[in-house]
């Protein structure tokens, strides 16, 4: 059974959670009050990446490259989040997709709902205690070829919801990895790590984006071992 928590945070300091309405906030405060709740609850599912075999093959195709510069970078450069259809956008579509039971008021910001953590196995039912991962880290995409890309192009990198790119975790978690890549970090769940290694590659792959010597080698070992 799993604890369900409420609580306060800090600011996220990537910058990953949405500002909600000032009418929605009295809808999580009444969430808040509950600290732990019973049940089932669901684990966030981002679309399926592919094999740990046809990721071993994916990842021998990439390029491997030294990462490049952070000259340039800005978020602003990546525009999230998105609408998606009517007044949704790529935040609360995903916090719907991967969560369980979630109510969503007339702006589309979740108001109540459970959601557990795939990165550490902790279950929130507050939405505003959940970031929503770029798995690849859009700083990282910068460094391994997305600085040449349109802003268009990064516009769809930072809100595709047809790969496994985007995932609701929790948000202390996330804001610890950062700009991070496997090499440097992986999820606190270590059972997780080889489905983790599995959706980066499937990014990577998908946008052509290269990978440094460690991180390939840190790829290479976790697939091996799925």
């Amino acid at each position: 059974m799993s604890a369900v928590y409420a609580r306060r945070h800090t600011p996220s300091t990537r910058g990953t959670r949405y500002t909600r309405p000032a009418f929605a906030a009295a809808a999580v405060a009444l969430a808040a009050a509950a600290t732990l709740v019973t049940g089932s609850s669901a684990q966030a599912a981002p679309p399926a990446p592919v094999s740990a075999a046809t990721a071993r093959t994916y990842l021998g195709d990439l390029t491997v490259k030294a990462e490049g510069s952070s000259d340039g970078y800005s978020r602003d450069k990546f525009p999230h989040w998105s609408t998606q259809s009517g007044a949704c956008n790529t935040r609360e579509v995903v916090l719907k997709r991967d969560g369980t039971n979630v109510e969503q008021d007339s702006s589309c910001a979740a108001t109540s709902g459970t959601w557990k953590s795939a990165y550490d196995g902790a279950t929130w039912t507050v939405a505003s205690d959940l970031d929503i991962d770029h798995v690849v880290p859009l700083s990282e995409a910068w460094k391994s070829g997305a600085n040449s890309w349109t802003t268009a192009q990064r516009e769809g990198f930072a809100n595709d919801l047809t790969r496994p790119q985007l995932i609701a975790v929790t948000d202390n978690v996330n804001q610890a990895k950062g700009d991070k890549d496997p090499a440097e970090w992986l999820p606190p769940t270590a059972s997780y790590h080889c489905y983790y290694a599995r959706m980066w590659v499937d990014v990577k792959h998908h946008y052509k984006l290269t990978v440094n010597t460690e991180e390939k080698s840190k790829l290479s070992s976790i697939l091996n071992g799925c």
